[in-house]
């Protein structure tokens, strides 16, 4: 992956905090397509960047690729979960109830689920382009221990006792998923500590975990989540993003093409990991380069099965999760995916969840696949930085 994410995780707004102040059935008739939909992009305060609206045409599953082909079987307990967080929504009320009485083993039947009760609608972004950036992310395995010592150096900190987190919807409805983080200084609100100056100036007493690699401690900040075997105990544990100081997110991969270190072509989480591991004098540097930190929490791992949850608030489903930007698509909402498998010209077309966010996920038509845990999904994920299409499933 090319330092594509900084959370799984709730959509923080970055700086500007002193200012403020990415068996098939044949389908029922469709009917006519209404004129394209213009969503408006929301009204914030001065300081405050709108981004542009997106346009969503609506569609037909015919024009969907690839969609009778799918086994949405595969899709459907994605689909459900979401159902646990959405079902409260007026529009998603009576889809959702409808669900509960479908047969999770029938094909047929989900599929004349979704053509039945949905509407396909294309996404573009503002200047129109229906085409844009589809990575990949996992849950991967750290090596650590509660108290530092050996090999355990490298901290994963919890959340700061005096980061201030600034909710905008209670002042603009139309800003819910934007947050500004910040600390006191006196009586102003000022950005919290970059990558660097925490570097310098530890959180002490905020540690929750040590852990043996400074590198797979910097792409677990990546990825949003992970899990640390601990050493001392013999346990297992996932520890889940917990929160961010607010600074932009800033890829070392797209830092490392901009020097000519790597080529668009090669860059990956393999080779800014090589990278990195031919240069170990710049690789605090390196790190510098993304000001954006995440804080973590740790959760139990009663079942391994089970993947982290998402900024849906429900377990991500490995290859039917995605990660998008909530200013633009609905969180939870059904998402048709249109890309090619990772590091390749093959095909991937499926139904998805828009289960959860990311600091890189940014713009219209911009997804990041879950992949799940394991070698397997590191090292696609890794690769996965593929152009597609995206379409969202709007309930009639």
């Amino acid at each position: 992956m090319l330092s594509i994410r900084s959370s799984v995780a709730p959509f923080a707004l970055l700086p500007a905090i002193a200012l403020l102040l990415a068996g098939c059935q044949t389908a029922p008739p469709q009917p006519a397509a209404p004129p394209p939909v213009v969503m408006p992009a929301p009204v914030g305060p001065v300081g405050v960047p709108t981004p542009p609206a997106p346009l969503m045409t609506p569609a037909s599953f015919a024009d969907l690729p690839g969609w009778q082909q799918d086994d949405l079987r595969q899709a459907w307990p994605a689909f459900l979960a979401s159902c646990k967080a959405l079902a409260v929504k007026p529009a998603w009320t009576a889809p959702c109830a409808a669900a509960a009485s479908i047969d999770r083993g029938d094909s047929a039947a989900i599929r004349a689920f979704f053509e039945s009760r949905f509407v396909p609608n294309v996404v573009r972004a503002a200047d129109g382009a229906d085409t844009g950036l589809i990575t990949g992310y996992y849950e991967p395995m750290l090596h650590g221990a509660r108290k530092r010592g050996g090999a355990f150096q490298t901290p994963l900190y919890s959340v700061p006792d005096d980061l201030l987190t600034i909710d905008l919807a209670s002042a603009y409805p139309d800003l819910k998923n934007m947050r500004l983080r910040g600390r006191l200084d006196g009586k102003r609100v000022v950005p919290y500590s970059t990558r660097s100056e925490i570097a310098r100036a530890p959180l002490t007493g905020k540690e929750l975990l040590w852990v043996d690699d400074p590198v797979e401690a910097f792409f677990l900040e990546v990825q949003g989540s992970g899990r640390v075997e601990l050493a001392d105990t013999g346990e297992t544990v996932r520890v889940a993003y917990a929160d961010q100081n607010g600074q932009p997110y800033k890829a070392i991969g797209r830092y490392l093409v901009e020097q000519g270190e790597l080529t668009v072509k090669t860059a990956s989480a393999q080779s800014i990991k090589a990278w990195i591991a031919a240069h170990p004098e710049r690789r605090q540097e390196l790190f510098n380069v993304n000001p954006s930190y995440i804080f973590f929490k740790e959760e139990r791992l009663p079942d391994p099965s089970v993947g982290p949850k998402g900024a849906l608030g429900v377990p991500l489903t490995p290859e039917r999760s995605v990660a998008v930007d909530p200013q633009f698509l609905p969180l939870g909402a059904p998402v048709w995916l249109a890309t090619t498998r990772a590091g390749s010209d093959v095909p991937l077309q499926r139904l998805m969840m828009g289960q959860d966010t990311g600091g890189a996920i940014r713009g219209a038509v911009r997804a990041d696949l879950f992949y799940g845990f394991g070698k397997q999904a590191a090292d696609n994920a890794g690769l996965m930085k593929q152009q597609g299409r995206i379409w969202v499933l709007l309930p009639r």
